[in-house]
């Protein structure tokens, strides 16, 4: 915090604000009944961008090891991260129950000393991070014919379509139908949403309750739902997200894990602040 996030350290107002944000294992999980105010809100974007910057920081090392060591030019690397985080957009915090670009846009950068990704070179369209798998299995020469095929170096990108899906978590849901059901029922928290992505347009479905259309260059952050201006986009989309559901089955929202009522698995869980 010294280096990244001084700003914090000297101002007493910010560290009340988030010591009671750090011990509100609720509030990170269930939608805030009001916006953040601006001083909030700059305190979580402050404190969360010292993270970005720690983390690269430790990154940049790692990178320079590698090439010190005369390894990173026949290293394959990919940075990317598992997912955003809220803070305050849409007046959700943390990463459940949401399909948001604020969740779902990530990084992803490729160093590729084989050259079958050119150096500089920027995708504008969308991709999806589960090609990483056979991205990796390809350069170390694993991957299968049809493996290859799906490889980013292959594909570029996934113009035609994304898929992503979003489960309820179970700690989650359960705490939301003990102090606030209405909320899971008017946001449909306990249904799986999930998403399409397909040229300029994204399509949120959660469950048979609510769709949301977006159009992804000229509204990236998601503020107008077209679902009601075009509906004949939602009914493709919606056609096609179908279609991929009847292939690949998704998670059902009430399915539980085989170890749900685990001990260890409870008081993990709780250690890390995902359980009261």
């Amino acid at each position: 915090m010294e280096r990244f996030a001084p700003q914090v350290l000297e101002n007493p107002q910010a560290q009340r604000y988030l010591r009671q944000f750090n011990t509100d294992i609720y509030g990170w999980l269930a939608p805030l009944a009001a916006p953040l105010n601006e001083e909030h809100k700059a305190i979580l974007d402050g404190m969360y961008d010292a993270e970005v910057a720690a983390q690269d920081e430790q990154v940049g090392a790692f990178l320079e090891t590698l090439e010190a060591s005369g390894a990173l030019e026949r290293t394959l690397v990919v940075v990317c991260a598992d997912h955003g985080e809220h803070l305050g957009e849409k007046q959700l915090l943390g990463h459940t129950n949401a399909l948001y670009n604020e969740l779902t846009r990530v990084p992803l950068l490729i160093h590729d000393p084989q050259g079958n990704f050119g150096a500089g070179k920027v995708q504008e369209t969308v991709v999806s991070t589960r090609r990483i798998f056979h991205t990796a299995l390809t350069a170390a020469g694993l991957a299968s014919e049809y493996e290859e095929g799906l490889s980013l170096a292959a594909t570029g990108s996934e113009a035609d379509a994304v898929f992503a899906e979003a489960i309820p978590p179970q700690n989650v849901l359960r705490l939301l139908l003990q102090r606030q059901p209405e909320v899971v029922q008017e946001r449909g928290y306990d249904q799986t949403t999930l998403a399409i992505w397909s040229g300029d347009y994204k399509l949120l479905a959660t469950g048979d309750r609510r769709q949301e259309l977006y159009h992804t260059r000229q509204d990236p952050r998601e503020t107008l739902n077209l679902s009601d201006i075009l509906p004949e986009q939602v009914e493709d989309l919606s056609d096609r997200l179908q279609s991929y559901v009847a292939q690949v089955p998704v998670a059902a929202g009430g399915e539980r894990a085989d170890n749900y009522n685990d001990p260890q698995v409870a008081r993990r869980l709780r250690e890390l602040g995902y359980l009261e």
